[in-house]
This record gives structure tokens, sequence and C-alpha cells, in this order.
């Protein structure tokens, strides 16, 4: 316990006894496991990578992001032994780390209210780049958390945690599907306007602000949920994946339980261009990458989503689909994946794409795998095959 309150005080933590890293300016893959985190760097050319880690080696690791502002800060969201889900914050590009002083937590339940408390800080988003210190994290269950320091202290979002809708839009405690509980996740910010804010969640779909989380709006008209009675609700979509355009904000995808989505605002409807996927392989999958240059050009990995739902390549045959004209057609790119006997999942934010020319595309698996392709998804190599269940992959740029 005296170790525990020390670290909630702000001291130094040693990342572990395995750990490598030196801050290097250039492209770089942060992969969070169910075991740790490590960090992929490649040669020039991508065609060989080194391997730095583990960081944090035992702990579960949900996602691990770098501050695009400053090209330095990292904040990993994790769920650490007897410290619970927490932030861990490094200023020298994962050389030496810091436990978040106060954590992302539920405040405290008055009397009457139901209690809540956070599972697993899931999902870490930068805010916007005016907001230079700036951060927000999503939760299990579904909580949304600010930090105005760099991550180093959070409150939560009362706009969004005691919305009177909440307890609708929630989740029941224990009646989640979903293996990891039920996330808030996909924090999207509008670069145009830091008060304009998207969110999704596994239990009640899309929603949207625009007062910077002071208030919230569904925004699932379209988007099936073929497990409920109704099966265009107004919440209870089940979002894997929402991806917001950088140069094109009001555009919008979404992987889905049912389906991939895209919508143009300010229309209110979402359109399902994952129907034109081939029908032997459907359009059910976690993520959904976006080409940083090129607003019509997006990459899935399909599972199989056929009655008992077994969340791996379909046939045992992975691939990864992409499309060039917003999801009108999709291509199959599998040269160099497995041809058979691959019963690979990939989780929703387990798939990055880099911002060199050509595009760089990677996802990780649950059997602990990294796969890459430095060509835009035309051939792929497995350039981490050993590190354990892959919780995130993100494809980051640090500066000197």
């Amino acid at each position: 316990m005296a170790k525990e309150n020390a670290q909630r005080t702000g001291e130094a933590l040693d990342p572990g006894r395995h750990a490598r890293v030196q801050h290097q300016p250039g492209l770089a893959l942060l992969v969070g496991t169910r075991k740790g985190a490590w960090i992929l760097r490649p040669d020039e050319a991508r065609a060989q990578w080194r391997t730095e880690g583990p960081l944090f080696l035992g702990n579960v690791i949900h996602h691990a992001l770098l501050d695009p502002r400053d090209g330095r800060t990292l904040l990993f969201a994790a769920r650490a032994g007897h410290l619970g889900p927490t932030v861990f914050r490094s200023t020298d590009g994962g050389c030496s780390f810091r436990e978040a002083a106060k954590p992302p937590a539920f405040r405290k339940a008055q009397a009457g209210e139901r209690a809540r408390s956070v599972e697993q800080v899931f999902w870490l988003t930068a805010g916007h780049p005016s907001e230079a210190d700036v951060w927000y994290a999503g939760s299990s269950p579904e909580g949304l958390f600010r930090s105005e320091d760099g991550g180093k202290s959070w409150d939560g979002v009362d706009g969004w945690n005691q919305h009177p809708s909440y307890w609708d839009w929630a989740e029941t405690p224990g009646e989640t599907n979903s293996p990891d509980g039920s996330p808030l996740h996909s924090i999207r910010i509008d670069p145009r306007d830091p008060a304009h804010m998207y969110v999704a969640t596994s239990g009640a779909g899309v929603f949207e602000s625009l007062d910077q989380g002071r208030d919230w709006r569904p925004l699932n008209q379209g988007v099936e949920a073929n497990f409920l009675p109704d099966p265009y609700p107004e919440i209870g979509q089940d979002t894997h994946c929402l991806e917001l355009h950088p140069l094109a904000p009001d555009q919008l995808w979404q992987q889905n339980h049912c389906g991939i989505y895209r919508l143009e605002r300010p229309a209110e409807r979402w359109r399902r261009v994952g129907e034109n996927m081939p029908r032997e392989i459907g359009d059910i999958g976690f993520p959904i990458g976006l080409h940083p240059r090129d607003t019509n050009t997006a990459w899935v990995f399909p599972m199989d989503g056929t009655d008992v739902w077994p969340r791996c390549s379909p046939d045992g045959r992975p691939a990864v689909y992409r499309t060039r004209d917003g999801g009108e057609s999709w291509e199959r790119l599998d040269r160099g994946l497995p041809r058979e006997q691959a019963w690979l999942t990939v989780k929703r934010q387990c798939m990055a794409v880099d911002s060199r020319e050509p595009v760089g595309v990677y996802f990780g698996t649950t059997n602990g795998q990294v796969w890459a392709s430095a060509d835009g998804g035309e051939s792929w190599r497995c350039i981490a095959p050993h590190l354990p269940h892959v919780f995130s992959v993100e494809a980051v740029e640090f500066r000197a």
C-alpha cells in the first residue's frame, strides 16, 4: 500500500527490467497487449522492424497513444496489478513513466444512486490542437473522462457520466457479451471545433455533442441492430469502431456489429456500404482504418459473423479488404497472409495506418502477431510473431 500511495503522488515508475527504450524520432508502432506494451521501429524502407520492450510486463495495456501535438508524450491506458485501472504518462518517448496522480474514476454514488466503478481505462484520445494539455479517456463501463494537465489528473465529464439518460445508454453490468466489458470508445474531436465531439459505445451506438460534452444525442439512424426486437432503434446499436476523417471531418465511418457504414454530415442517416462486400465474406468485423490523404479509401478486417459469431477469419483464410471508392466496391488483399487454418481475431483498436508514401497498414491479433504492409495492403509480412494477446496498435511519428 505504501508503494501505491507513493506512486499516486507522482513518483517516477520503472517500466520494467526488460524495457530498453530510447527516444528516437520517426515512425513507430505502439502495441498494447494483455501482458504489457511494446514499441516496434522500422528501417527507412519499413522492411525490417526492431522490437523494444516490454514496458510494464504483466500489466494489461488496452491503449497506448503518442500526443500528436508534441511528438514526445506517451499515455498508456492500463490495468496495473494492485493499482487497478489507471493511466501511465511519459514525456520522454517512453524512457520513464509516472502514474496519474488521479486516474479516471466515477464520482462516489449519492444516496439512491447506482454505484459504478471503472473496470478498465479502455480508450485514449488527445484533445484538440488548440488545447495543448487536454486528453480524453473512455472506460468500461461506459464512462467519459477529461484531463486538462496532460494526463496527470482526470475528472469525469458529467454531461455524459451524469446524463439523465445514462442508464438507458449503458449496458447493465454483467449482461454484456463483450469479453472486455461494455466500453465507451472511439472518442473523436472535430479538428475545426473542440466543442464538437463524437463517442461510441458497445451497447447504445454513436453519440454527438456540440458543447464539448455537456450534452449528448444519439446519431444512429439507418444503423441496424438485428439482435433487438426493433432492428432500427434510436439507441442500442453495437458500434465496434468509429472513425472521423481528418481531412473531411464531416465524413464518418463505422464498423458495426451489423455492418460497415458511412455518413456524410450534415445528413443524419448512415448508409451501409458494407453491403457491397462479397456476400460469402460479409461485413462484420471490429476495426476500420482510413487513408490519411484519400477520403474514399479505407481498410477493414472482416470476421465470421455467422450465427455462432466465432469472431475469427472466415473459413480460416484471413484477408484485409480495401475500398477506394467510398465503399461502393471492395477488394481482397491477402498476399503474404496464411492461406488456410489461420483463425485470426483483430480487435477494434488493432488496425493502424501510417502517413508515409505509400501508406503503411498494420494490424495485431489476439494470438500475439503484428502484421505490416508497406504498400497500402497489397502485400503483408509478420513483423512480430510471438507477443501476448494484442489489444491495440497505433502508428505514430515521434519528433526530436
